[in-house]
């Protein structure tokens, strides 16, 4: 059983379809901690509720990203963990952080990377007047949202969309793909190289979708 480390800043949906996918069976690993960097975080309750340590580890108590991000290696790094999560960690890591968790470390984010890195990926598709929109999980690496992609999935973008009802639908992508991604690195079947993600041995492409693979 691989030990998984999660960390959250906000209401933890992506945490909870990973907590449920753990506790299904689906995914062959333990969550062995949750950290928010806020004290409100509804993911910490989340945790709690399925019986998952929990810790809160604001950023406002450090002078500096760099203190920060050490105390939260000293953290993390308790739980011995196999795998580090970001399920909506709203920071930007390190790349000592980075470095310290190269080729273990996943992201997920709301956009067909590398289309819209960064903040407001919803409405800057809706202006950019696009048909499709979607999620993305990749590997972590120094490039802000620009590590080796794994999965994505599409989603449509119609004319009377706002960012409410396209966050939606993303979402419930974003709770298909996560888990899933997680299951291949439990079962050893996903590794970082360099700057490529490889799947049973093979590179995947940067496009690559989902489909109804669940295996």
């Amino acid at each position: 059983m691989k030990s998984i480390v999660v960390l959250i800043s906000g209401s933890g949906s992506n945490l909870q379809a990973i907590i449920d996918a753990c506790s299904s069976g689906f995914i062959p690993g333990k969550i062995s901690a949750v950290i928010a960097n806020k004290a409100n975080a509804y993911g910490l309750v989340r945790a709690s509720d399925a019986g998952i340590t929990t810790q809160v580890l604001s950023h406002k108590t450090y002078a500096s990203r760099d203190h920060y991000d050490e105390a939260l290696i000293d953290a993390i790094d308790q739980h011995q963990p196999d795998l580090v999560v970001l399920a909506g960690f709203m920071r930007i890591l390190t790349p000592a952080f980075v470095q310290h968790y190269a080729g273990r470390l996943l992201n997920i984010h709301p956009s067909l990377l590398p289309k819209y890195q960064g903040l407001n990926t919803h409405q800057r598709a809706i202006d950019a007047g696009d048909n499709e929109h979607g999620c993305s999980v990749h590997f972590v690496t120094e490039q802000l949202d620009g590590g080796p992609v794994v999965l994505q999935a599409k989603v449509p973008l119609f004319s009377d969309d706002d960012v409410a009802t396209l966050s939606e639908r993303v979402h419930e992508q974003e709770h298909r793909i996560y888990p899933l991604v997680v299951r291949w690195f439990c079962q050893n079947r996903l590794q970082q190289q360099a700057d490529q993600a490889w799947l049973d041995g093979n590179i995947l492409a940067a496009n690559g979708y989902a489909n109804d693979e669940e295996d």
